[in-house]
């Protein structure tokens, strides 16, 4: 039968939910795996396994908890257990690792490919401007033009003769 939709809902206690596909799961493991290859758990590690046999072997009798008649059992499955967690423990962290990777090179590529297209503009800018330098007239340029310009007048000032100077006054006086 459906629900009626004028009634509110029950409210229904539910577990939390846990994921083990979350993003803190990971961290956690990861932190873990990260944590197991420092010289630091190596150290801790040394000296729990250095009390455990010292307290198994010369501690009171009554108060050994693991015989060394028997090679320390249970020290050899507690070690085997966290073997046994910390491989997967390191193969999540590897994993993890991969797909930072995988995020640092597909943007390290694409910076490059931006860095190329940027460096192919700049050769075609400084190109073109190469280009267009040669097409513009230099301060060099100009004053050649303008003695060549010179030199063409006075040349043909002296063919046809200078006028003389009352001429150029009257000219100059509009009669």
């Amino acid at each position: 039968m459906a629900e009626r939709l004028d009634q509110p809902k029950e409210y229904r206690k539910r577990w939390p939910r846990f994921s083990l596909r979350s993003e803190g799961t990971a961290k956690v493991a990861e932190s873990i795996a990260r944590f197991t290859g420092t010289p630091q758990f190596l150290v801790w590690l040394t000296l729990f396994v250095l009390v455990w046999l010292a307290w198994n072997s010369w501690g009171p009798t009554a108060l050994r908890f693991d015989k060394s008649e028997y090679g320390f059992t249970a020290l050899t499955r507690m070690l085997s257990l966290q073997a046994s967690y910390a491989a997967p423990l390191i193969l999540l962290a590897q994993n993890r690792q991969d797909d930072r990777d995988r995020v640092t090179a597909e943007q390290d590529r694409q910076r490059a490919e931006r860095n190329l297209a940027d460096t192919e503009y700049l050769a075609r800018e400084i190109a073109s401007l190469r280009i267009a330098m040669n097409e513009v007239a230099t301060r060099d340029y100009i004053r050649a033009e303008l003695r060549d310009l010179l030199e063409e007048l006075n040349t043909e000032l002296d063919r046809r003769g200078r006028p003389d100077e009352g001429h150029s006054e009257e000219r100059r006086a509009g009669l």
